[in-house]
């Protein structure tokens, strides 16, 4: 193991240069599938390339060196296995149970990479770090581009940088490989997002229907779907209808009795019938009555004989769609295995790309090399060489995707079996037959009349056969008949009444079912297999003697039960319209976000008549199954909550949304994480908030998506504290509000983001070097980090044991968030809470802390807003050179600090900020926001909200390198000049004093409460 990662270290190292120090380009080359990935490889290495191991054992890497536009690269080539990234609700939405499936409509969902998919991404991201371009050779649809940008996404995560080109082909064969490499191109984001919009729509809409189906018809009939799952597709459904439909019509088909007059000829043994010109009649009576007019003059007079030149025509080039049908009707096989083993044809190289909506050639097309191939065949090399004598004429139709060609063979193989071979010779029969010519024959008209009766006879003569020769799909046969001359007359050989009754129309096949959904524009032609799998798995339908479909009772019952509820679920225009969109996306003519908004409206007023009507569904299942219904139990997602999403604002661990809601007990409020349960954070509100609702209100001072809420108390006096002046409700945001979360005990670190393109913006960050002495690194115990205390009115720190009580800074809730900055950076100040005391320092510390051991002593004191300051606090308006004054920024080395702005994509993309105006390593890492306020704080003299300067000096210490009395910081000092708190250790550290739960004082509990009576609920 050590010796294989040695020889790919050095392979690395060696392929970044060469002699004369020249660097060698290396490009990352990412194929749909291994197959083809070890096919285009060993093309374009001509069977030189290297191959090694990904962490996929599935997904190999093979690299070999290659000329681009003149120049020598080093070609890494891998692969995926299809999608590497799906869409996804957060966490919290995924349980049956989680919430209302209404909500599933405007829940928030993500693209994330799932665990099978897990090691070929990390693939991607250790390959990608030694590569300066990136080639997509996914297949080139639109899921091929899709996948090709999920790629791109997971590679750019990890080089933003890298250069990104996409390969053109539609075969792998050399000349085709060779092409696309010599015209790489830019991918196509619009297919992109058209897949994007598709698969996002499918999943919530899938999700949505299919958790009220299922949950709701497992209570109303538990004997017979208790395990079932009743799911639904906007495509599926559709496709059911389809066959719900035809066999609806057979059920309600009624035979009717008709009757004709039969007409016969015999000379010979050759017996020509003639066809009767008012065809059936469906009165008896009528029909007897002309038959006895013809049996009075029982003499037949030829009046016309027509010869006319007759051809059958060749198939015109194979699309998909052709070749799921003809697989279907010709060699009993179904669409999806159909499809997926042309799909291993093609990235065996022996047939072109099999998903294609064109079915004709180009006339730059060379179709002559690709019959030369088949001219070895015992089977139809003979009618090969007839083609090239002839000369290749493609009988072209109208379709063409401007991506692909026709299907076609791309290499004469001799060792396939089975289907495999079946699907081969398919392929290569119709592509010979639709490049030749048609068949041509010879047919004969005869009309002739008995008693004013009109009948007709026709023969055929097949002269040429032609295509037929190498297709055996299609059949014409001769059809003889005696040769009648004008005016001849004869007796007939039978002359008689033949009765017959009309018949129900067939029962669909799976090849009528395909071109129901093609004509109808339900799914793609890479998609229709799919779709039929799908509702055969789901037990929707069922085969009947081998080849028709049949539904079954739940799928009858729930496109009955749609209909009893005048809902088109069932029927193809919804779905139409989304495809058409879908195209219209790919020629840049709609906005994928109003496609996918108009969409989501439309399904979600379908969901809101299904849930008001669903005893219609019920009772039309309850007749197919033969179950009388249960009633479903009442308000049954009343209790996931019928409230919409509201989202409040960014979580600081994970960087979801963190939403209002309800308690599980109906009473009360909290902030919860989108992403739960990967992220438990939350804020939950207590009992003094009688009402909360969020708003669609942006909060100005935070921006992004901050947004406000409004809250209503319980008791008055919260409005006087927050010097409201309504009594009614009370507006505000969560994040920047201070004296909201102060009031309600609401810790920072659980809604503020502290980061920020990673640089905290509300931290004072020191110059370089003025640290005090232990400061500079990150304590390595993540409990022992600062924390604020519990009582409002104390500004010094409790220590590391009151870490369950902090409110704001550093908490024990918000690990992920400190930024502790290396490389001598020195410790940080939040700026966000001045101290109380008369501390002399801004560090806060103690003398006794400065210069001890003790890693919870050594500590930068956090301190807050809106109260007095302390003396030496870190201001702009303490600026030494005085230049603050009139309003210019200067950085920790007292220089004019140099003004940016963010470049990178995100939610501060834009914004101005300040910084050291110094070289790249003498910087004294200031940083401040351009746009927040330089002002000091109400209430501070000298401290500044978020304000940077120089700190002073650290106080003077006596010999043991104690501070004075009077210094403050992580400990307390009791009257006695001892300290307590973090520093001490045993019993000494003092106690968090308790306070009433109910109006947030000391002295007594939320029990005996002396407002508690006098509250206004």
């Amino acid at each position: 193991m050590l010796r294989s990662l040695f020889v790919v270290g050095v392979r690395q190292f060696c392929s970044t240069t060469k002699a004369g120090n020249a660097t060698v380009m290396k490009y990352l080359n990412v194929a749909e599938k291994n197959d083809a990935a070890k096919n285009i490889a060993g093309l374009l290495s001509r069977g030189s390339s290297y191959r090694r191991e990904g962490y996929s054992p599935y997904n190999k890497i093979y690299e070999f060196n290659y000329s681009i536009r003149g120049q020598q690269v080093q070609m890494v080539m891998t692969s995926v296995s299809g999608h590497l990234l799906n869409h996804e609700f957060l966490p919290s939405f995924r349980g049956w149970h989680s919430c209302n499936p209404e909500q599933l409509f405007d829940a928030p969902v993500r693209k994330s990479c799932t665990e099978n998919m897990d090691k070929i991404k990390k693939t991607l991201e250790r390959e990608v770090r030694h590569c300066q371009t990136l080639v997509i050779w996914t297949d080139c649809d639109r899921e091929g581009e899709n996948i090709g940008f999920e790629i791109i996404e997971v590679c750019r995560a990890i080089k933003p940088g890298i250069q990104v080109l996409r390969a053109k082909f539609s075969e792998i064969t050399a000349a085709s490989i060779k092409r696309a490499v010599e015209n790489l191109a830019a991918p196509d984001e619009l297919q992109s997002e058209a897949v994007n919009v598709r698969s996002e729509l499918d999943l919530r809409i899938g999700a949505a229907f299919t958790r009220f189906q299922t949950l709701r018809l497992q209570n109303v009939f538990p004997a017979k779907i208790v395990n079932n799952l009743v799911s639904y597709g906007s495509c599926q459904i559709p496709t059911l209808g389809f066959v719900a439909n035809r066999y609806k019509e057979i059920e309600r088909f009624i035979p009717q009795q008709f009757w004709k007059i039969k007409l016969n000829h015999t000379i010979e043994e050759l017996t020509v019938e003639f066809n009767w010109a008012r065809n059936r009649l469906f009165d008896k009576q009528c029909c007897e009555a002309y038959l006895m007019l013809c049996q009075s003059e029982p003499l037949v007079k030829i009046v016309s004989v027509t010869n006319k030149p007759k051809s059958k025509w060749r198939p015109t080039p194979l699309d998909t769609v052709e070749l799921e049908k003809l697989g279907s009707r010709k060699l009993r096989i179904n669409a999806k295995q159909t499809m997926t083993i042309a799909e291993k044809l093609y990235t065996q190289g022996i047939i072109s790309y099999p998903r294609t909506e064109t079915n004709m050639f180009t006339n730059d097309m060379k179709l002559a090399p690709l019959v030369e191939q088949q001219l070895d065949d015992p089977e139809w090399g003979g009618f090969a060489q007839k083609v090239l004598q002839w000369g290749p004429n493609p009988r072209n139709g109208k379709k063409s995707d401007q991506a692909h060609p026709p299907i076609h063979p791309t290499k004469y193989v001799t060792n396939l079996t089975g289907n495999e071979k079946k699907i081969y010779e398919l392929v290569v029969r119709h592509f010979l037959a639709c490049i030749s010519r048609d068949a041509v024959g010879s047919e004969t008209v005869v009309n002739a009349i008995l008693a004013e009766e009109e009948f007709t006879a026709s023969g055929l003569c097949i002269l040429e056969r032609n295509y037929l020769e190498v297709y055996p799909y299609d059949r014409w046969n001769s059809k003889e008949i005696h040769p009648y001359q004008v005016g001849h007359t004869f007796e007939p050989t039978e002359l008689s009444l033949h009765e017959g009754s009309t018949t129900a129309p067939n029962m669909l096949t799976e090849a009528d079912l395909i071109a129901l959904m093609e004509k109808h524009g339900i799914g793609t032609d890479a998609t229709h297999a799919e779709h039929i799998n799908t509702i055969k798995e789901r037990g929707y339908i069922g085969e009947a003697e081998g080849r028709y479909l049949v539904p079954g009772t739940l799928g009858m019952g729930l496109v009955e039960g749609y209909e009893a509820m005048d809902l088109s679920l069932a029927q193809p225009e919804l779905r139409a319209g989304l495809e058409a969109d879908l195209k219209l996306i790919c020629e840049g003519r709609k906005d994928p976000k109003v496609v996918l908004a108009e969409q989501i409206q439309k399904y979600k007023e379908a969901y809101r008549v299904i849930t008001e009507k669903a005893r219609a569904l019920d009772q039309a299942i309850s007749q197919r199954l033969n179950e009388p219904p249960r009633d479903a139990p009442v308000n049954q997602f009343t209790s996931a909550g019928n409230n919409p999403l509201q989202e409040v604002c960014k979580c600081p661990k994970c960087s979801q949304m963190m939403a209002l809601k309800k308690k599980k007990d109906g009473i009360g409020y909290y902030l919860g994480c989108l992403g739960f349960p990967d992220c438990r954070n939350s804020v939950w509100f207590d009992e003094n908030i009688k009402e909360a609702s969020g708003t669609d209100e942006i909060c100005p001072r935070c921006g992004g998506s901050n947004k406000k809420m409004t809250v209503k108390f319980k008791q008055m006096r919260f409005y006087g504290m927050l010097n409201h002046t309504s009594n009614d409700s009370y507006k505000t945001c969560i994040v920047c509000d201070n004296t909201f979360r102060e009031i309600l005990g609401i810790d920072e670190g659980l809604v503020r983001q502290f980061r920020s393109s990673g640089i905290r913006a509300d931290v004072t960050i020191p110059r370089r070097g003025n640290a005090p002495t232990g400061n500079t690194t990150r304590p390595a115990n993540p409990s022992s980090r600062p924390t604020f205390p519990s009582n409002p009115s104390s500004g010094r720190g409790t220590g590391s044991g009151s870490s369950n009580t902090s409110r704001n800074g550093w908490s024990s809730h918000n690990d992920n968030d400190d930024d502790f900055r290396g490389g001598g950076g020195g410790a940080i100040s939040t700026g966000s809470r001045p101290n109380t005391n008369s501390s002399s320092s801004g560090w806060g510390g103690n003398n006794s802390s400065r210069n001890s051991s003790n890693p919870s002593q050594n500590r930068p004191t956090a301190t807050r807003p809106n109260q007095p300051s302390s003396e030496h606090s870190w201001s702009r308006n303490r600026n030494s050179s005085g230049g603050a004054d009139d309003g210019e920024v200067r950085c920790g080395c007292n220089l004019p600090a140099k003004s940016l702005t963010v470049k990178k994509d995100g939610p501060n993309k834009g914004r101005p900020f300040f910084t050291c105006p110094m070289e790249q390593g003498k910087q004294c890492g200031f940083f401040k926001w351009g746009d927040e306020d330089n002002a000091p704080q109400s209430g501070s003299s000298s401290s500044n909200w978020g304000g940077q300067s120089r700190p002073p000096p650290p106080p003077p210490q006596d010999s043991f390198g104690r501070g004075g009395p009077s210094s403050s910081g992580w400990g307390r000092t009791n009257n006695d000049g001892k300290s307590k708190g973090s520093g001490q250790r045993g019993g000494d550290r003092p106690k968090a004093t308790r306070k009433c739960g109910f109006c947030r004082q000391e002295g007594h509990t939320k029990a005996k409460c002396p407002q508690r009576s006098n509250s206004d609920f």
